[in-house]
Protein backbone atom coordinates (compact mmCIF):
# COMPACT_ATOMS: atom_id res chain seq x y z
CA UNK A 1 0.00 0.00 0.00
CA UNK A 2 1.10 3.70 -0.39
CA UNK A 3 -0.27 6.97 0.45
CA UNK A 4 -2.96 8.38 -1.91
CA UNK A 5 -2.43 11.26 -4.22
CA UNK A 6 -5.52 12.71 -2.03
CA UNK A 7 -3.73 11.80 1.10
CA UNK A 8 -0.57 13.68 0.44
CA UNK A 9 -2.28 16.69 -1.17
CA UNK A 10 -4.43 17.12 1.78
CA UNK A 11 -1.81 16.44 4.29
CA UNK A 12 0.30 18.76 2.41
CA UNK A 13 -2.03 21.43 2.79
CA UNK A 14 -2.21 21.19 6.46
CA UNK A 15 1.31 20.36 6.62
CA UNK A 16 3.55 21.98 4.04
CA UNK A 17 6.89 20.71 3.94
CA UNK A 18 6.75 18.52 6.75
CA UNK A 19 9.16 15.43 7.22
CA UNK A 20 6.98 12.62 9.63
CA UNK A 21 9.71 10.41 11.35
CA UNK A 22 6.69 7.89 12.22
CA UNK A 23 7.07 7.32 7.64
CA UNK A 24 9.96 6.16 8.54
CA UNK A 25 9.43 3.94 11.97
CA UNK A 26 6.09 3.05 11.41
CA UNK A 27 5.14 3.12 7.59
CA UNK A 28 2.44 0.82 7.31
CA UNK A 29 0.42 2.63 9.95
CA UNK A 30 0.99 5.82 8.59
CA UNK A 31 0.00 4.67 4.73
CA UNK A 32 -3.47 3.75 6.91
CA UNK A 33 -4.05 6.25 9.10
CA UNK A 34 -3.09 9.13 6.19
CA UNK A 35 -5.09 7.06 3.65
CA UNK A 36 -8.33 7.06 5.53
CA UNK A 37 -7.90 10.65 7.21
CA UNK A 38 -6.55 12.31 4.81
CA UNK A 39 -8.51 10.58 2.01
CA UNK A 40 -11.01 8.39 2.89
CA UNK A 41 -12.58 10.53 6.04
CA UNK A 42 -12.16 14.05 3.82
CA UNK A 43 -13.85 13.47 1.22
CA UNK A 44 -17.14 12.42 3.40
CA UNK A 45 -19.41 15.59 3.47
CA UNK A 46 -18.90 18.88 2.97
CA UNK A 47 -17.45 20.72 6.45
CA UNK A 48 -14.85 23.08 4.69
CA UNK A 49 -11.68 22.65 5.75
CA UNK A 50 -11.53 25.92 8.84
CA UNK A 51 -14.73 24.43 10.14
CA UNK A 52 -12.74 20.40 10.46
CA UNK A 53 -10.04 21.63 11.97
CA UNK A 54 -12.05 23.99 14.80
CA UNK A 55 -14.41 20.50 15.44
CA UNK A 56 -11.01 18.37 15.52
CA UNK A 57 -9.37 20.92 18.10
CA UNK A 58 -11.98 20.79 20.62
CA UNK A 59 -12.35 16.97 20.65
CA UNK A 60 -8.23 16.85 20.92
CA UNK A 61 -8.89 19.21 23.99
CA UNK A 62 -11.81 16.78 25.45
CA UNK A 63 -9.26 14.06 24.70
CA UNK A 64 -6.47 15.15 26.53
CA UNK A 65 -4.39 14.82 23.99
CA UNK A 66 -1.99 17.46 24.05
CA UNK A 67 0.85 16.51 21.62
CA UNK A 68 -1.77 16.13 18.87
CA UNK A 69 -3.32 19.42 19.91
CA UNK A 70 -0.16 21.25 19.38
CA UNK A 71 0.43 19.20 15.30
CA UNK A 72 -3.28 20.32 14.55
CA UNK A 73 -2.99 23.66 15.98
CA UNK A 74 0.15 24.28 13.47
CA UNK A 75 -2.45 22.85 10.66
CA UNK A 76 -5.18 25.14 11.68
CA UNK A 77 -3.63 28.12 11.44
CA UNK A 78 -1.79 27.29 8.85
CA UNK A 79 -5.38 27.15 7.09
CA UNK A 80 -6.43 30.76 8.33
CA UNK A 81 -8.08 29.45 11.83
CA UNK A 82 -7.38 32.96 13.24
CA UNK A 83 -5.68 33.32 16.64
CA UNK A 84 -8.83 34.92 18.32
CA UNK A 85 -10.97 32.05 16.95
CA UNK A 86 -8.10 28.95 18.13
CA UNK A 87 -7.73 31.15 21.59
CA UNK A 88 -11.68 30.85 21.73
CA UNK A 89 -12.36 26.99 21.06
CA UNK A 90 -9.74 26.75 24.29
CA UNK A 91 -12.24 29.10 26.27
CA UNK A 92 -15.31 27.16 25.31
CA UNK A 93 -13.83 24.07 26.23
CA UNK A 94 -13.51 25.06 29.69
CA UNK A 95 -16.64 24.62 31.34
CA UNK A 96 -16.95 21.43 29.66
CA UNK A 97 -14.10 20.15 30.31
CA UNK A 98 -12.82 21.97 33.49
CA UNK A 99 -9.99 24.22 33.97
CA UNK A 100 -7.87 21.08 35.04
CA UNK A 101 -8.02 19.67 32.25
CA UNK A 102 -7.88 22.59 29.80
CA UNK A 103 -4.32 24.34 31.44
CA UNK A 104 -1.89 23.02 29.78
CA UNK A 105 -4.02 23.47 26.18
CA UNK A 106 -3.97 27.35 27.32
CA UNK A 107 -0.65 27.08 28.18
CA UNK A 108 0.59 24.90 24.56
CA UNK A 109 -1.99 27.49 22.99
CA UNK A 110 0.03 30.57 24.05
CA UNK A 111 3.67 29.14 23.23
CA UNK A 112 2.23 28.51 19.69
CA UNK A 113 1.25 31.51 18.96
CA UNK A 114 3.98 33.34 20.45
CA UNK A 115 6.41 31.60 18.06
CA UNK A 116 4.22 32.61 15.00
CA UNK A 117 4.89 36.27 16.57
CA UNK A 118 1.21 36.82 18.01
CA UNK A 119 1.26 39.11 20.58
CA UNK A 120 -0.31 38.15 23.66
CA UNK A 121 -2.80 39.29 25.09
CA UNK A 122 -5.76 39.07 22.05
CA UNK A 123 -8.00 41.87 21.84
CA UNK A 124 -10.69 41.06 24.60
CA UNK A 125 -13.66 39.18 23.25
CA UNK A 126 -16.00 39.26 26.52
CA UNK A 127 -19.18 41.28 26.21
CA UNK A 128 -21.08 40.58 29.64
CA UNK A 129 -19.64 42.08 33.03
CA UNK A 130 -20.76 40.59 36.70
CA UNK A 131 -24.21 42.31 36.71
CA UNK A 132 -25.30 41.28 33.17
CA UNK A 133 -23.56 37.33 33.09
CA UNK A 134 -26.38 35.60 34.82
CA UNK A 135 -29.15 37.77 32.37
CA UNK A 136 -27.39 37.61 28.94
CA UNK A 137 -26.38 33.97 29.99
CA UNK A 138 -29.76 32.99 30.79
CA UNK A 139 -31.67 34.75 27.48
CA UNK A 140 -28.80 32.31 25.30
CA UNK A 141 -29.79 29.48 27.36
CA UNK A 142 -32.89 30.46 25.73
CA UNK A 143 -32.15 31.01 22.41
CA UNK A 144 -30.39 27.29 22.53
CA UNK A 145 -32.64 25.36 24.77
CA UNK A 146 -36.01 27.40 24.64
CA UNK A 147 -38.98 26.61 27.35
CA UNK A 148 -36.93 23.72 28.62
CA UNK A 149 -34.68 25.86 30.43
CA UNK A 150 -37.67 27.30 32.24
CA UNK A 151 -38.46 23.98 33.26
CA UNK A 152 -35.30 23.21 34.47
CA UNK A 153 -35.13 25.35 37.11
CA UNK A 154 -38.97 25.19 38.02
CA UNK A 155 -37.62 21.29 38.62
CA UNK A 156 -34.27 22.20 40.37
CA UNK A 157 -34.34 21.11 44.14
CA UNK A 158 -34.02 23.74 46.36
CA UNK A 159 -30.45 22.62 47.35
CA UNK A 160 -29.55 22.14 43.99
CA UNK A 161 -30.61 25.55 41.87
CA UNK A 162 -27.33 27.04 42.91
CA UNK A 163 -26.21 24.79 39.66
CA UNK A 164 -28.42 26.12 37.72
CA UNK A 165 -27.85 29.53 37.94
CA UNK A 166 -24.05 28.81 37.77
CA UNK A 167 -24.99 27.35 34.23
CA UNK A 168 -26.97 30.76 33.41
CA UNK A 169 -24.26 33.19 34.43
CA UNK A 170 -20.98 30.65 34.41
CA UNK A 171 -21.26 28.40 31.15
CA UNK A 172 -23.44 30.72 29.03
CA UNK A 173 -22.97 34.20 30.35
CA UNK A 174 -18.99 33.89 30.98
CA UNK A 175 -18.40 31.80 27.72
CA UNK A 176 -21.18 31.26 25.10
CA UNK A 177 -21.78 35.21 24.83
CA UNK A 178 -17.79 36.02 23.63
CA UNK A 179 -17.21 37.30 20.52
CA UNK A 180 -14.97 35.82 18.49
CA UNK A 181 -17.32 32.39 17.76
CA UNK A 182 -20.88 32.78 16.76
CA UNK A 183 -23.17 30.74 18.68
CA UNK A 184 -23.63 28.14 16.03
CA UNK A 185 -19.83 27.44 15.70
CA UNK A 186 -20.24 27.43 19.77
CA UNK A 187 -22.37 24.35 19.93
CA UNK A 188 -21.14 22.61 17.22
CA UNK A 189 -17.56 22.58 19.20
CA UNK A 190 -19.17 21.94 22.21
CA UNK A 191 -21.06 18.86 20.70
CA UNK A 192 -17.67 17.97 19.49
CA UNK A 193 -15.83 18.14 23.08
CA UNK A 194 -19.17 16.35 24.92
CA UNK A 195 -18.86 13.62 22.28
CA UNK A 196 -15.40 13.06 22.76
CA UNK A 197 -15.20 13.04 26.85
CA UNK A 198 -17.61 10.13 26.97
CA UNK A 199 -19.87 8.48 28.76
CA UNK A 200 -21.94 11.77 28.63
CA UNK A 201 -24.60 10.80 26.77
CA UNK A 202 -27.23 12.48 28.27
CA UNK A 203 -25.58 15.75 28.08
CA UNK A 204 -24.82 14.78 24.32
CA UNK A 205 -28.18 14.40 23.31
CA UNK A 206 -29.42 17.99 25.02
CA UNK A 207 -27.10 19.58 23.02
CA UNK A 208 -28.04 17.73 19.96
CA UNK A 209 -30.96 19.64 20.15
CA UNK A 210 -29.40 22.66 21.29
CA UNK A 211 -27.42 22.15 17.60
CA UNK A 212 -30.59 21.40 15.38
CA UNK A 213 -32.32 24.52 17.30
CA UNK A 214 -29.69 27.25 15.97
CA UNK A 215 -29.53 25.57 12.49
CA UNK A 216 -26.77 22.76 12.51
CA UNK A 217 -28.75 20.26 10.82
CA UNK A 218 -28.28 16.18 11.69
CA UNK A 219 -26.18 16.36 8.19
CA UNK A 220 -23.79 18.74 9.71
CA UNK A 221 -23.83 16.60 13.03
CA UNK A 222 -22.79 13.57 11.29
CA UNK A 223 -19.85 15.36 9.07
CA UNK A 224 -18.28 16.13 12.16
CA UNK A 225 -18.59 13.04 13.96
CA UNK A 226 -17.08 11.15 10.92
CA UNK A 227 -14.08 14.24 10.46
CA UNK A 228 -13.83 12.65 13.95
CA UNK A 229 -13.34 9.24 13.70
CA UNK A 230 -9.56 8.97 12.98
CA UNK A 231 -8.93 10.45 16.09
CA UNK A 232 -11.55 9.54 18.95
CA UNK A 233 -12.24 5.92 17.50
CA UNK A 234 -15.03 3.88 16.84
CA UNK A 235 -16.83 3.88 20.07
CA UNK A 236 -17.14 6.95 20.86
CA UNK A 237 -18.27 7.70 17.07
CA UNK A 238 -20.72 4.89 17.29
CA UNK A 239 -22.07 6.09 20.62
CA UNK A 240 -22.76 9.59 19.08
CA UNK A 241 -24.21 8.60 16.30
CA UNK A 242 -26.57 6.30 18.67
CA UNK A 243 -27.37 9.72 20.13
CA UNK A 244 -28.01 11.34 17.08
CA UNK A 245 -30.41 8.58 15.92
CA UNK A 246 -32.09 8.78 18.98
CA UNK A 247 -32.93 12.60 18.80
CA UNK A 248 -33.17 12.64 15.28
CA UNK A 249 -34.40 9.41 13.62
CA UNK A 250 -33.91 8.76 10.33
Amino acid sequence: MSISETANKNHEKLFPNHKSTLKITDPELIEVFDNFAFDEVISYGNLDTKTRLMVILASLIASQTLSEYKVMLGAALNVDVTPIEVKEIVYQSVPYVGMAKAFDFIHATNEILESRGIKLPLEGQSTTSPETRFENGLEVQKEIFGDIIDKMYEAAPANQIHIQKYLSANCFGDYYTRKGLDIKTRELLTFSVILSLGGCEPQLKGHIQGNLNVGNDKETLLNAVTQLLPYIGYPRTLNAIACLNEVIPE
